[in-house]
């Protein structure tokens, strides 16, 4: 017999991705940041002067994804790309201090999401942990 979607684990963090982002528009909107916008300005606050390759492993984003975000984040003057100066066909990334100013604004944010969800900080955590766990399990080449 067949699982309903409901049943279904892919089900569920499907729909939980969808209710997540969902929770994260109201605390963005104020900001003026959709939910990329907030991961790549979040990326950069914790290590500024990355290159876009960089940034996409570590957001799991696609340069065809990325790269028209940070058009937008740069005309938006929240960040500077650059040639990498040792290897040019390196694009490196840098928040200007107007991105900085918005990092700094967009700290509250997280606390904000957590108090959404009513669960204590730690169960977060060892929901993210479980979540990565999955993640990484599911990385092709994975057994």
């Amino acid at each position: 017999m067949a699982l309903a979607p409901t049943d279904m684990l892919c089900f569920a963090l499907h729909s939980t991705a969808h209710a997540v982002h969902a929770a994260y528009a109201p605390l963005l909107e104020p900001l003026g940041l959709t939910y990329p916008q907030y991961l790549v300005l979040s990326a950069l606050s914790a290590r500024d002067d990355q290159t876009v390759s960089q940034l996409g492993s570590d957001l799991r984003l696609e340069s065809n994804t990325l790269t028209p975000l940070l058009k937008r984040m740069e005309a938006s003057g929240w960040l500077t790309r650059s040639r990498d100066r040792k290897d040019e066909r390196q694009v490196r990334l840098s928040l200007t201090e107007a991105g900085h100013a918005l990092a700094h604004r967009a700290e509250s944010v997280p606390r904000a999401f957590a108090e959404k969800t009513g669960f204590q900080q730690s169960e977060l955590s060892d929901l993210r942990d479980i979540l990565t766990t999955l993640r990484d399990r599911l990385k092709p080449g994975k057994a």
